[in-house]
């Protein structure tokens, strides 16, 4: 059976998984805050007529400190990360 090369992706023996607790981050994704700034992300991406063709583009829909939505390139939009991983917005 061939070795997965890709690192971390192996499930054999010397496997040391991510750390990552999953479990609260389900937790956080569907507290009604996350699901409501999704919805609002999603209404926008409709209402532009740019629902399911910005995923080709590469581009994201990007909240503003002034409460707009702009569009921005999906690496720039979740690579911003401000101190302790606070986000700051655009």
């Amino acid at each position: 059976m061939p070795k997965n090369k890709l690192a971390g992706k192996g499930k054999g023996p010397n496997h040391k998984g991510t750390g990552r607790d999953y479990s609260k981050e389900k937790e956080y994704q569907s507290s009604e805050e996350r699901k409501n700034y999704r919805v609002e992300l999603n209404r926008e991406s409709r209402k532009r007529g740019l629902y399911g063709k910005l995923t080709k583009k590469g581009k994201d829909l990007s909240h503003t400190k002034d409460g707009k939505l702009v569009l921005e390139s999906r690496a720039r939009n979740r690579s911003r990360n401000g101190k302790n991983g606070k986000s700051t917005k655009k």
